[in-house]
Parts: C-alpha cells; structure tokens; sequence
C-alpha cells in the first residue's frame, strides 16, 4: 500500500461543517461592505519578490524570514506568494490607472503566505479580508474603517474585541522621533536582545513591539513619539478620536503601537482579544500615505486594514449564537427503479420551489433512509414509493415536530413545507 500523502504543515483543509462557518461569515462581509460602497478587487497570489522588499520595507520579519520565495526557472524571476495584499492592491490600482477617475474605495479577500511556526490562530496559508481607500487624506475615512469593523463584530455576534489605537504622525515627525529613539536605545545596548541589536539602525520603531520581558523596562522608558509630533499629525490624531468619541467607539491609546510594516503613518489601530492566546491581533491597519509612490504610483494618501479570517472564525465558534451544520429543507427518500426516476425530478422540482433538498442516492432500504433522513437534520422527509410514483404524489413527514405523513402534488408539498416556517 502507498504511504498516504497529507497536506503541507500550516496549510490546513476545511471540511464541510467549517466551511459552512465561512460561507456565512463570507455573506456577512459581503453585505457589510455593500453597505459602505467598497467595491471588490482581486489580485493574483504570485507577485515579484520586489513588490514586498520596496513597500514592506526590507529589514521586517516578514521579508527577512517569513516569506515562500522562488525563481522562476523559466525567467530567473524573483517570485513570492503574497504575505499580504495591501501592496498587491496598491499594485494594481497603478498598473491599471484605478485612480484616474478619483479616490476609490477596494476590498478583496483570499489566502495569504508565510512560513511561520504554525500554531493555533497562525497559519503558514491563512485568509484575510481587507479594506483599502485610496486618495482619501482626511481623518473620517480612518475613522470609518474602525468604524466599519466594530459593525461588523456586533453583525457576527463578537463582543471579545478591544480597540487600541495610537498614530505615528507624518514622515518628518516620524524620522526626528527615530533618530531620538535611536540614542535611547544606543545608551542602553547592552540589555538589548539579538533582534533588537539587528533593527537598532534599520528598523528602531520595531524594538518597541518587542515580546521580550527582559526590555518591558526600556521600552516603557523611551521616548513618546508624540513628544516629536508635528501640529498637523496631532490635529489628524485628534480628528479621528472626535469621531470615535462621536460614534460611541471605545478605544485606548497604545503608544507602544507601531505596527509591523514599514509603509504606515499617522493613524494606526489594532483590534485584539484575549480568548485566542498568544495570537491576540484580530484585525489591524492604519494610513500609508507614502506607499502608491514608493512603489511607482503619484503621490496619494491612502489607508485600510485587513482582519485574519481564521482568527474572526474561532471568535465566532465561541459566540453564544455559534452557527452549527445547517440542515436541508428536504431529505428525498425512495425505493424502486421506476420511482426513483420519478424522485429525482420531484426533487429537482422541489428545488425549483427554493427548498434545499438532499435526494437520498444510497439505495437501502426504507428504514435505513429514514435514519439517514433523521441524522441529516432535515425538518421534512418527502417519501416516494410505488405507490406515489403511481399517482404522481409525494408523502411528506414532519420530523422535527409532531404532525401526520401526507399524500400531495409536488408543487403543494413545496408550499406547506415553506408554510411550515422553513426559510
């Protein structure tokens, strides 16, 4: 016998009773960005290896560790699949000329790659949902994004989410409060660890985001940024906190928020819970008003987010309302060759009525069939034997309440079942 082959650590299946999870989770989205006017974009999964090392910045994990890169054998071609889709997006809006017309607001979803440790809520291929707009500047559409978002945990039933949130200001006040953050941690070299010695002089802003317990202190002593912020960086800051404050948005002000690529500034925020361990970050974004000319566009302010499907998933499954296996309408019993024709377009007949039907393709015997009937969840079994086949009816069975089996046409059988309450 050949040695079973299984799926790629990290890459993980989902079987039906998840993807039942997914679709509505995925109906739920799809509704929630209609009502914001956020059209959908999809990008490839493949891009040039350049795409990320000149927007997500060349020294952060992602590039320097995290990333599946290949040449393409037939070109020489640096490749990698997508570690996220910001750049991807902002990609194509250049490529196609998307901002010609004037500012737009995008959204995509689909599967991301990095080669991490897998472990729960961190997968090597995970899923994400994400939101850009594209040539807006001002502080509202960065308060609609978190706006958005806490929508959408009250649509899916997720109240274990909290909002923090901080700014890193503009580019200017951004390059003084890194030289000054440099100096701090110079004077404090000899406690640093090995990631923070490596960023020290190309990415400074990541030592604050640092796990390591042995730098709590130092990093709770640097320097604020917002001791170097600009006037306009602190009114744009002061102007999305006045429209969370207006909208009801609760949020707390995480200094120490840099976010873990290097196209933000102004505004950044992360949603993060605490029921799914170490992987706490549920959804993130902020402004990248720098990006589309860093990667070949005209100058234009930017910002959005993206929130990991398979963590949003596990919030759900813990929800008091968690959605189980949704059931069919309909589950077709039958017996006999010339009825089984006759069985299979009454089904096709009681789909065309808008029930979902399971038409019973085993060929046991009656009893085995209800069993299966029962197990599948379905609110009505329709039964079809010589006897209906003969008369050209189908008998109905309530089961699950009381109620008489029924001899009737098709087409009345579809309307007492949708009579009975099934959706």
């Amino acid at each position: 016998m050949a040695s079973k082959i299984q799926a790629v650590r990290g890459m993980n299946d989902i079987l039906p009773e998840q993807a039942q999870l997914w679709e509505r989770f995925e109906d739920t989205v799809r509704d929630w960005l209609r009502a914001y006017g956020y059209r959908p974009i999809r990008m490839p999964i493949l891009e040039r290896t350049e795409l990320f090392v000149r927007s997500i910045g060349a020294v952060t994990d992602i590039v320097e560790k995290e990333m599946y890169t290949f040449v393409d054998q037939l070109n020489g071609e640096s490749l990698t699949l997508r570690p996220e889709a910001t750049a991807s997006c902002v990609r194509a809006a250049i490529e196609h000329n998307l901002l010609y017309p004037g500012p737009q607001r995008l959204c995509y979803a689909g599967p991301m790659f990095r080669h991490e440790r897998p472990q729960k809520g961190r997968y090597r291929q995970f899923h994400q949902v994400g939101v850009e707009a594209l040539g807006y500047a001002g502080p509202d559409i960065d308060a609609e994004h978190i706006v958005m978002c806490a929508r959408l945990w009250r649509a899916l039933g997720i109240g274990d989410v909290e909002l923090e949130l901080n700014t890193l200001g503009s580019n200017e006040s951004r390059r003084r409060y890194r030289a000054r953050l440099i100096k701090h941690l110079e004077q404090h070299a000899a406690i640093l660890d090995e990631d923070a010695r490596r960023r020290l002089h190309t990415n400074p802003l990541r030592v604050l985001d640092s796990k390591n317990p042995e730098l709590k202190e130092l990093i709770e002593n640097a320097p604020r940024m917002t001791d170097e912020m600009d006037a306009a960086s602190l009114q744009h800051f002061e102007g999305v906190q006045s429209l969370l404050r207006e909208a009801g948005i609760a949020y707390r002000l995480n200094p120490r928020l840099v976010r873990g690529l290097d196209y933000y500034n102004f505004t950044v925020y992360e949603w993060v819970t605490g029921s799914l361990g170490a992987q706490g970050t549920v959804c993130a974004g902020g402004r990248y008003d720098g990006l589309i000319e860093q990667i070949g566009g005209k100058p234009a302010p930017a910002c959005g987010f993206a929130m990991g499907v398979e963590r949003v998933l596990e919030l759900m499954q813990s929800a008091p309302h968690a959605a189980g296996t949704a059931a069919p309408d309909v589950y077709l019993v039958h017996q006999g060759e010339t009825a089984g024709h006759f069985a299979f377009r009454s089904a096709e007949q009681l789909r065309d009525h808008g029930l979902t039907v399971v038409f019973d393709c085993s060929g046991g015997s009656f009893k085995s069939q209800m069993k299966k009937a029962d197990a599948s969840g379905a609110r009505y079994a329709v039964i079809i034997g010589d006897d209906e086949m003969q008369a050209q009816q189908v008998s109905i069975k309530p089961l699950r309440e009381a109620g008489e089996q029924r001899c009737c046409a098709v087409a009345q059988a579809a309307a007492l079942i949708k009579l009975n309450g099934v959706e």
